[in-house]
């Protein structure tokens, strides 16, 4: 099977050309039962009992595990079909069972806790002690202290919540993919060009004459930001924020609502049966935040001193849409438009006049160059590489002596059959054990509008600052020195941490000195215009406190769902989040309204009784990148810090040490109120 599986090809890269569904499910199981055999080994010789002997062979086979099926989970994301996502569901089925079985494995446990307990534990180095740490928490986590029936049950838990958030996942690609709408030449006004451009290549994609609304997140933007027809806004603002729901022109065909109560039942009994109090607290043990007070005292801090600034913003926005643009009700499906054409009015300048200035090729260069000058890296395109699609380049991480230290994946645009939004996740773990030795590898996932007309893709300025975030946990997988893969790069560090680097990164996208490496006009090659730039920056805190109720809108009521799930009354979904809108947000939108049903970062992507941790990290990111405001953007011995305090040791370690290593103190909470402008 090896031979001929490509998915267990001994090779550096992925061979995507050659994956199939049909190779999926037979390389997870010649994989986990390899795996099988190997626990039966370790758990069998009462010698097994160092890291070398225990722990090594286990990061090995989890390295394999994890190489095995990344290929298959990046391919279900970016190139989906029917006959992928029936292999890839069966084949987590079994990951998730095979992952229950090892936490609720007795004999491994007291194989690492005799580990642990042994004299010689504490001569181990930082990163050693952190994986078995790390593991012990693990065994705990995944009910290896529980009796029958609670065992079973709580494995039967895990494989059934692993199939509904797939489930959950799909049924919003599927939703999105669903709609479409043809846009008349008459509700083309107020679109730019840009836009003009992508709704021609949307219908080209779909074979038909003119232009073609859909659901893909630029589209939607730029609808909902320039078209003057409010009623082409109003139709596609109803069609999106009702995706996969039991509202909208789809409703019932993808319904989202039975996986969300079924999610939070089965997350809450999971809960309760390792004895925790609820969903939330689970989440919390291995967070930095620690308690739920903690978390609930942090975001409603927050929103006492946001949201006055959010509706003092609001009425300003309602007194100029009823006075300039004949809006006397102002709607949720007008406000990026009306805020357009205020931060116009403002500060003489629109999103779309800085695009001229941001080609995609410029702005990877200059992201390059910032890489080179800040953690002493440069990143080199090797031609020939296997990929999922053409539009696919891959890069070598390289350091300033030559020696190839990673590599990754760069897949920009919109298509069908990817899920929207932006993200990197990891192809390659770092594993050295002085047997063998791998590089890390990441894929870095857009969805930017592609290339149209003849021209280079064009980026928004949040597109950029999307590009740098990406990039940010990119740089954090692929510089780690960690030579285990369960505690380096992104592994193993607190998920309300995790956001730190790529935060971080973002600060650059505002920067002077950055902005000047990449810059520039498209066809002309004139740098952004000074002038340009201090508006730019004029805008930069336009509508911070909108946006900041909104994140806590999304925190608040994702934590509180986990925190005060109770099985008398179910989900109560509406509920929580109508409690929450009260507390925090300035304009609810309407009744039918179902944010919740396409919400995949809490009920499919890992941020359940999480989502917190966007802001949280804010505070970390702010903070850190106070000391290159301090010393220079491009301070190479502030960088050098940075790469060896924060991204060379990722897991390794607690976070807030990582932070107080670098920082030199702890976090100041007022950075992130600095960072929005809303500081007093």
């Amino acid at each position: 099977m090896t031979q001929t599986n490509p998915l267990l090809a001994p090779g550096e890269l992925p061979a995507f050309s050659a994956i199939a569904p049909e190779h999926v499910n037979p390389a997870i199981d010649e994989v986990l039962a390899g795996f099988r055999t190997e626990v039966d080994r370790l758990t069998a010789d009462p010698s097994a009992r160092d890291f070398a002997t225990l722990m090594a062979p286990l990061e090995r086979w989890e390295e394999k595990l994890g190489r095995t099926f990344a290929p298959v989970s990046h391919l279900h994301g970016v190139k989906d079909s029917p006959e992928l996502r029936e292999a890839y569901s069966a084949a987590l089925e079994k990951l998730t069972e095979h992952g229950t079985e090892l936490g609720q494995n007795r004999e491994l446990y007291a194989a690492v806790k005799a580990l642990h307990e042994a004299p010689d534990f504490a001569a181990l180095d930082r990163a050693r002690r952190t994986v078995v740490e790390d593991s012990l928490r693990g065994f705990r986590l995944s009910g290896v202290a529980l009796e029958e029936p609670a065992r079973s049950r709580f494995k039967a838990i895990q494989n059934e919540l692993s199939k509904v958030e797939t489930g959950f996942e799909e049924a919003v690609l599927d939703a999105t993919d669903a709609w479409t709408r043809p846009v008349s030449d008459a509700e083309l006004s107020g679109l730019p060009e840009s836009a003009r451009g992508m709704l021609r290549a949307m219908a080209q994609d779909k074979g038909v004459e003119g232009h073609l609304a859909t659901l893909k997140g630029p589209v939607v933007q730029a609808i909902l930001t320039f078209a003057d027809t409010r009623a082409l806004r109003e139709e596609i603002y109803t069609a999106y924020n009702t995706r996969a729901s039991d509202q909208g022109p789809g409703a019932g065909t993808h319904d989202n609502s039975g996986r969300i109560k079924k999610i939070l039942a089965l997350r809450h009994e999971a809960a309760l049966l390792l004895d925790f109090a609820s969903a939330a607290h689970v989440s919390l043990a291995d967070k930095m935040a620690g308690t739920p007070e903690r978390v609930l005292g942090f975001l409603r801090e927050l929103a006492a001193k946001a949201k006055p600034v959010a509706q003092r913003e609001l009425d300003e926005l309602r007194a100029f849409a009823a006075r300039e643009l004949g809006i006397a009700d102002l709607q949720p499906w007008d406000v990026a438009y009306a805020s357009e054409k205020l931060r116009e009015r403002l500060f003489a300048f629109s999103e779309e006049d800085l695009k001229p200035y941001f080609p995609l090729p410029a702005v990877m260069q200059g992201l390059f160059t910032v890489a080179e000058r800040v953690f002493g890296v440069r990143l080199v395109e090797r031609q020939g590489v296997d990929a999922w699609h053409p539009d696919v380049h891959f890069f070598d991480v390289v350091d300033l002596d030559g020696t190839v230290r990673a590599g990754v994946y760069l897949d920009h645009y919109a298509r069908a059959g990817k899920r929207g939004g932006a993200w990197m996740d990891v192809c390659r773990a770092r594993l050295n054990d002085g047997e063998s030795a791998f590089k890390p590898v990441a894929y870095l996932t857009c969805n930017f509008a592609p290339p149209s007309d003849g021209k280079p893709a064009l980026l928004t300025h949040d597109d950029v600052i999307t590009l740098f975030h990406e990039f940010g946990h990119g740089i954090h997988h692929l510089l780690t020195e960690v030579d285990w893969p369960s505690v380096g790069g992104i592994s193993g560090v607190e998920w309300d941490a995790v956001e730190l680097p790529s935060q971080f990164m973002e600060n650059f996208a505002w920067q002077r000195e950055a902005l000047d490496l990449f810059a520039k006009h498209h066809e002309t090659g004139e740098r952004l215009p000074d002038d340009l730039y201090a508006k730019m920056l004029q805008a930069r805190h336009f509508h911070a406190g909108l946006f900041l109720v909104r994140q806590l809108e999304f925190a608040l009521f994702d934590f509180r769902l986990h925190l005060e799930y109770d099985p008398a009354r179910g989900a109560h979904v509406l509920e929580v989040l109508g409690e929450v809108r009260d507390e925090v947000a300035v304009l609810p939108p309407p009744a039918w309204h179902r944010g919740p049903h396409a919400f995949t970062h809490i009920f499919s992507g890992g941020y359940s009784a999480g989502y917190y941790s966007y802001l949280w990290a804010e505070v970390l990111s702010a903070d850190a990148f106070g000391a290159f405001e301090e010393a220079g953007v491009f301070d190479a011995s502030t960088g050098a810090r940075y790469r060896r305090e924060i991204l060379a040791v990722g897991g390794s370690r607690p976070a807030l040490e990582s932070f107080v290593a670098f920082r030199g103190r702890e976090p100041m909470p007022d950075a992130l109120l600095r960072s929005y402008g809303l500081a007093a």
